[in-house]
This record gives C-alpha cells, structure tokens and sequence, in this order.
C-alpha cells in the first residue's frame, strides 16, 4: 500500500490496510528524511492531457476528509453552545420569578421559618419562607406602586429622591425611598445600602425590608417610622417642646448606640459618613434609628482610615480633614456625632448663626464654653432645665467630639463610657473645628451703599474638597 526508498539504505514497505505510518524503531530510523509514496486508485488520479503534467487526485480527498472531519464538530459545537444558552436562559428566567417577582402586599415579613404547620405547605408559603432565608428579598414594581397607591402619600423628601407610606395587606407599615434619576446616588450607593443594611441588625438602625430594581426605577423598602426624622422636631418652635430632656437624652443615647454598633460590633467596620438629624428616624416612641447608608464606606478588620477623591455627606456635619483633604475613618463619624449633641442640646441647626459673630454653633458653644456661660447654650423650649451639671457635661461631651484633631477625639466607645459613667470627670475640650468668625459690624459697613442694599457687596464662599 506503500513504500519509503531511501537509497543509502534500502525500501521500507506497507502491506495490508494502511492505518498508521509506524514502523519499528530500527526500520523508522533508517528512513528519517525519505519520502513515502502511497498506493491510490485510479479515480483518486486525475490526467491533464495539454499540460504534459500528471497531477494526483489527491488533493480532492484531503477535501473529502477535512469536510468529514469538520462539519460533524461543528455541527456537535453549535449543538452544545445552543444547549447551555437555552439551559441558562432557562435559569435566569426562573430565578427571576423566583427573586424578583415578589408581591410585597402578600409578603409576611414576620413568617418562621421554621414552620411546620399545615398553612405553611401551600406554594406561597414555601415561597414566602424561602425568601424569609434570603438576606433582602426584591419586589416587582406592580406590587410596590399598589402598595404606596401608585405612590400617592409622599412622607417627604431627601437629597436622593422622595419617600412615599405604604401599607401591606396584613396592615404592616410600610416606607418606600424612591431613588431620582436626577439624584447623586447612583447604581453603585444603591447597591452599597441594601448590601450594608441587610447585613446589619440592631434596634437604633433602621430596617430594611427590601428592593425594587425594575422599569429603571430604584426602590428600598423600610419599616415605617411613624414620627418621621429628627429634624421635624428640633428646629421648630412649637414641635421641639415634644422632645423634652429626657427624650433628648434618650436620643443621644441611642444614636451613639447605633454608631458603636457600626463601629466596632457589626459584621462588618462601617463609617456612615452622613450622620445628620435627617437621617436619624423616630419610632413611635420616638428611639432613634440611623438610616440612609448609601454613602456609608466598609473597612477592613487593620484598617483605621481610608482616602477618597469623591467628597459626599452634608457640609456642617463634615469633619474638617475630610471636607478639606478627603480623608475619613471612625472619628469623622465621631466628629458629626458632637454636631448632633451640640444641635440636640440647643435646638439650633450649626448653619443657623448667619447673622451673629459666630461662623456656626460650633463656635457659638465654644465662646459660652470659654466664658463660663455654657448653660446658655440649653434649648429655651425645654421649659424647666435639667440639672446644670447634667446639662454641662452632654456640652463637654459634644465639644470633645467637634475638636479639630482627629487624635483629640474620643472614639463612641469613650462617649458611651462618658454617658453612664456620670461621675467620672471630663477632659477639657480643645478648640473646634470651623470656629474662626467675622465681623458684623465690618459686614454691615460694606453691605451699605447709599442706604440701599446692592447684591454686588456680597460675597459667597463654596468649600470644595481637593
């Protein structure tokens, strides 16, 4: 069938059916470098007459075998490659109905699931118990528009959208946070908040229920507070005699609770990095509950600070070395904790001093700290005043969290320890962050052109961080 001529050392032959080209050892080595010829057919040879020029027919059976070889694998790829994209398309689309199709007006939030009862072996039980293990199950927008009625009772609105009461079937509570597209948060602070918040359980941090991702909206399920936030209260007139000392304090409690929890116990070290009266929600007996963590930032376990280019949180409640350099850590949320106390004692937003000599309340407590008038400082609506003590060491408290130095304030360990330890003395404060202050009566000089006030004496200064 064939044969190997070398001339030097003789013909080596193929006889029977050619399978393979192996040989001994001892007769291959004699033939390293020779030519084979192969026995064909006649029709596998092809004569060109004009030419002069033999050519085989060779080439038209190497076509034959490539395309046998070929178009079964091919055929066989396709095949597979079809299978598993149905199979997975398959799978997303039951995963789907299985995740993101939830009826939050039938969800049961409070189901065991551990159950075994007979109620508990229809399909919307099981349901509902699986997505119980789940750490944040996600609704379809048909049952969350029902649910607010097509988003109808608007509770208020923040920085990333407005906020809408909703109510389930079984008469749960509901709020819904509704994300702007024109909003600064973003896919990525969506994600971050529903991830943080699932993970994290304690009584003064809101509760998150669950999502909605679909028709390009953004939504987060949280339980009601029926006495709205923080701010509702203590910068009005006439709703700030609600909160009277003891709920004051009861507040302050609570909130450094929630922050120790972040800082230290949780699951994971987080910086909420926008702690503000706004983001502080009341229950019905008014506790507080820390909420809105969509600009909140995880640490590592070694980890003590961390440094961002993207400056995010409310100016006022900023830490100096954050709003200044985009440096933050624990003691930025340390820093934002004293401007709520300082803010909770006195009824005033830090912001609200535009026409004193004080730049802000931080200043403001730091002159009446420094000239024995400290007490001054006690919110006029709280009607009878505590005991002066008491009242002085929650100001010495607030003051020490405000300092400029991150190295000079206390971490929420060290305030709690402050708080029940009453009486352990307290460190004198040093001087604030943001304190320096202007001249009003220099103000009032420029500002005056011919008696009439003109808009091109006065000036506004944006801080950016770098």
């Amino acid at each position: 069938m064939a044969y190997a001529d070398n001339n030097n050392s003789g013909c080596l032959l193929w006889e029977g059916d050619l399978v393979n080209l192996k040989q001994s050892a001892i007769a291959a080595g004699r033939v390293i470098g020779a030519e084979i010829y192969i026995r064909l057919a006649a029709s596998e040879l092809e004569l060109q007459i004009g030419s002069g020029s033999i050519r085989t027919g060779n080439i038209k059976w190497k076509i034959r075998t490539t395309l046998a070889v070929a178009i079964p694998t091919t055929l066989i790829t396709l095949g597979l490659f079809m299978y598993f994209r149905c199979l997975c398309k398959g799978k997303l689309k039951h995963k789907g109905k299985e995740y993101t199709g939830h009826d939050l007006l039938l969800f049961d939030f409070d189901t065991d699931p551990s159950s075994t009862n007979k109620e508990s072996s229809s399909v919307d039980k099981r349901k509902n118990r699986w997505s119980k293990n789940m750490e944040l199950p996600l609704f379809s927008y048909e049952s969350v528009s029902v649910a607010t009625g097509q988003f109808s009772d608007k509770l208020g609105e923040g920085g990333f959208g407005p906020v809408y009461k909703g109510k389930l079937s079984k008469g749960l509570e509901i709020a819904v946070k509704r994300l702007s597209e024109r909003s600064g948060q973003g896919l990525e602070e969506f994600r971050n908040e529903t991830i943080l918040i699932a993970k994290l359980q304690h009584r003064n941090l809101v509760r998150l229920l669950g999502s909605c991702i679909e028709r390009d909206e953004k939504m987060l399920i949280y339980e009601y507070m029926p006495n709205k936030s923080l701010d509702f209260f203590l910068f009005d007139a006439n709703r700030g005699q609600i909160l009277d000392w003891g709920t004051r304090i009861r507040i302050i409690e609570g909130i450094a609770q929630g922050l120790l929890y972040l800082h230290r116990y949780s699951r994971l070290r987080i910086i909420h990095r926008d702690l503000k009266p706004s983001n502080i929600l009341l229950d019905s007996e008014m506790n507080p509950k820390i909420s809105d963590f969509g600009m909140a930032r995880i640490f590592g376990g070694n980890e003590t600070q961390a440094n961002t280019n993207r400056i995010v949180g409310t100016y006022g409640y900023m830490s100096p070395e954050y709003a200044m350099e985009g440096l933050f850590s624990i003691k930025s949320d340390v820093f934002s904790f004293g401007v709520l106390v300082l803010e909770i004692v006195s009824g005033r937003k830090n912001t609200s001093f535009y026409h004193s000599d004080s730049l802000n309340l931080l200043g403001h407590a730091w002159k009446l700290w420094n000239s024995n008038k400290a007490s001054d400082l006690m919110d006029p609506s709280l009607g009878d005043p505590p005991s002066t003590a008491t009242l002085l060491r929650y100001i010495n408290i607030g003051l020490l969290c405000v300092q400029e130095s991150p190295a000079d304030r206390p971490t929420m360990s060290d305030v709690i320890s402050m708080i029940v330890n009453e009486h352990v003395a307290l460190p004198g404060p040093k001087q604030p962050a943001f304190v320096a202050g202007r001249n009003v009566a220099e103000q009032r000089t420029l500002m005056r052109s011919s008696g009439v006030p003109s808009a091109n004496n006065m000036t506004i200064t944006a801080i950016d961080g770098r």
